[in-house]
């Protein structure tokens, strides 16, 4: 039996949709949604029942929050899932070349703590940043410009709809993937200007300064203010362009090409600027 969580999430939820109708998976929920089992990493209790009966466990980051929060939640859920028999994990992380970003301690954790089990086998899916993600830093403003300071850095980003094929096709088969790192970024890196040009926009970068300051006074947790300023500085200082990790993502899609990150930016910023 595979128990797949997070599935109220954006990559959860495709996943979920990939493998309904199947007699063999489970789909867990913080509030226990009809038809899933309640599993909520905040509250230990929830997991035994939860992971009853299963062999591989889908666990998909609970990345929101600080550290120590997100350090608690995976440790909850993978010492249940050691009590419980489950015998291989599938581990959604953050790309290699993602460890100049603030949340990238805690992926880094769960994947020591995950080699480190006495019993469980695992695979770790490093996921780039989606290009979805763009439209939360790069969208053109009242004056059509987009400010982000992105300075000439490029992002190689990826679509959530690949990663969620990807998650999904692993872990129903995950003795082939047992104890692999699979690095999953894009193939094409994109920068401000790209951005800019395929919406009609101006790219304009702000300041790092400006932009913390921005982000503070949104209404955004404290948590997040220092999350998007290195998001911004590693993309900015070229750390997150691709160049620096080799990518399983195509193999991984049976040798099919990725889905273009460009045309998932404009297509969601397009539906962000509608609802908006």
């Amino acid at each position: 039996m595979l128990l797949v969580t997070g599935v109220s999430g954006a990559l959860g939820s495709l996943v979920a949709e990939r493998l309904a109708g199947r007699d063999d998976v489970v789909l867990g929920t913080r509030a226990g949604l009809p038809g899933t089992r309640r599993l909520d990493f905040d509250a230990p209790g929830t997991l035994p029942e939860a992971f009853a009966g299963v062999d591989t466990l889908l666990l998909i980051s609970a990345g929101y929050g600080e550290d120590d929060t997100v350090v608690a939640r995976h440790e909850a859920a993978i010492s249940a899932a050691e009590r419980a028999g489950v015998r291989h994990v599938v581990y959604t992380s953050l790309s290699g070349d993602g460890d100049h970003l603030t949340y990238a301690l805690a992926h880094r954790w769960t994947e020591r703590r995950l080699r480190r089990s006495p019993t469980l086998d695992w695979t770790i899916l490093r996921n780039g940043l989606y290009a979805e993600f763009l439209t939360w830093i790069a969208v053109p403003d009242a004056d059509n410009r987009i400010t982000g300071p992105l300075g000439e850095g490029r992002l190689a980003a990826v679509a959530r709809e690949d990663l969620a094929e990807i998650a999904a096709s692993v872990a129903t088969d995950p003795a082939a993937h047992r104890n692999r790192v699979y690095e999953l970024v894009g193939e094409r890196a994109l920068g401000g200007a790209d951005l800019a040009a395929a919406l009609g926009a101006t790219y304009a970068p702000g300041t790092f300064a400006d932009t913390r300051a921005a982000i503070a006074a949104s209404g955004a947790l404290p948590f997040q203010v220092p999350m998007l300023a290195s998001t911004y500085s590693a993309i900015a200082h070229g750390f997150m362009d691709g160049t620096g990790v080799e990518s399983d993502l195509r193999a991984l899609l049976g040798g099919r090409e990725p889905l273009d990150a460009l045309e998932v930016f404009v297509k969601a910023a397009r539906e962000s600027q509608a609802v908006s």
